[in-house]
């Protein structure tokens, strides 16, 4: 049962929970008692800059739930860039929509969207559906950063025609539950996805990256890594599968997931799995949580850097990987500059 039902029908008790394989690390039917009542609308922004703020060639606010448009078409020809802005101004109450984004066979898209809290003790639902025509090409940089009190549940489902590119970077600081969702269908024919993510959290912030990726066809390649930070009592939850249907031979499937965890009440739970029903694929996951390397750490403090400063750079060299492979100059540059932010917190 999804969020979106279990609001359309008030019903608390419909919401998924830890009896659900995949909600087992996210309860949400335990983070919500009861359905809240509708948030009210709200002013458009007229504060800080978007948290991503590079120039784009089209913007589509949702606010409180309310869109500017049902969806966005990107049309072969030059490059260009949407922002989508996803605002929650809304304290105690709840908002939800969805939006369309389809790309033409040979479109080149980029898109950067964001999740900005301004207020508290939200809940907002919001879902995306988003095609790729033959030889398309979509990069796609999320970033979620909503207050700890806040409840987020966000879903991707991604189809791809042969010859199209995705990729993907989801980069989070958590919330009281926050969950970012990604579901690919992936045709082979030459496609192509990367899947990547990063969370950094502290306090009692919970973050949950979770991803289905299904190859249905042979040729086809995926690289996916996601990597973590967790400190104080945060949960940090990666949940990654990838499918190889039958008949999807010669599928080049990776996926790696590596935390840190920078104190003894911080947990994270990873859960990374490959189903193959075809022959001829090169597939491999990986998974490790471990700490900060205390012998570098010394070696760093020997040298006479204050121990923050030691942990912080051991802590950017470790998640810069992620962020070094988003292809947007600007974007990168932004994610880069927020990351900075959020490792002087955890450091």
């Amino acid at each position: 049962m999804s969020l979106m039902q279990a609001i359309k029908a008030r019903d608390a008790s419909l919401l998924p929970s830890r009896r659900d394989e995949a909600w087992r690390y996210s309860d949400l039917r335990a983070a919500i008692r009861e359905i809240p009542g509708a948030s009210p609308e709200a002013s458009r922004p007229t504060g800080p800059p978007p948290l991503v703020d590079v120039e784009a060639d089209h913007e589509i606010l949702v606010l409180n739930g309310r869109a500017e448009a049902k969806g966005f078409l990107a049309v072969a020809g030059a490059p260009i860039t949407l922002r989508l802005r996803i605002v929650s101004d809304a304290e105690h109450t709840l908002h939800q929509s969805a939006l369309t984004l389809d790309l033409e066979p040979g479109a080149d898209l980029t898109l950067i969207e964001t999740y900005e809290g301004q207020g508290s003790a939200y809940v907002s639902g919001f879902s995306l559906a988003i095609s790729l025509g033959a030889g398309a090409r979509l990069e796609r940089i999320v970033l979620v950063d909503e207050p700890a009190d806040a409840i987020s549940i966000s879903r991707s489902e991604i189809e791809l025609q042969p010859g199209a590119r995705l990729a993907q970077t989801v980069v989070c600081s958590g919330a009281r539950l926050q969950r970012h969702e990604t579901e690919v269908r992936h045709p082979g024919g030459g496609a192509d996805v990367r899947l990547d993510g990063l969370y950094l959290l502290d306090g009692k912030r919970h973050a949950d990256l979770t991803t289905v990726l299904a190859h249905t066809a042979p040729d086809g390649t995926t690289r996916q890594l996601t990597k973590g930070l967790a400190k104080d009592q945060a949960r940090g939850v990666f949940q990654g599968r990838i499918l190889v249907e039958e008949g999807a031979d010669r599928t080049d499937a990776r996926m790696g997931h590596h935390a840190l965890l920078l104190n003894d009440g911080a947990e994270i739970d990873a859960k990374p799995e490959l189903e193959i029903y075809a022959d001829e694929v090169s597939c491999a996951h990986g998974n490790t949580v471990g700490s900060l390397d205390d012998a570098a750490l010394f070696y760093m403090r020997s040298r006479g850097l204050p121990e923050a400063e030691a942990r912080a750079l051991l802590m950017q060299a470790f998640v810069g990987e992620v962020v070094d492979r988003i292809e947007h100059d600007g974007a990168r540059a932004a994610v880069q500059a927020w990351v900075a932010r959020r490792l002087e917190a955890l450091a």
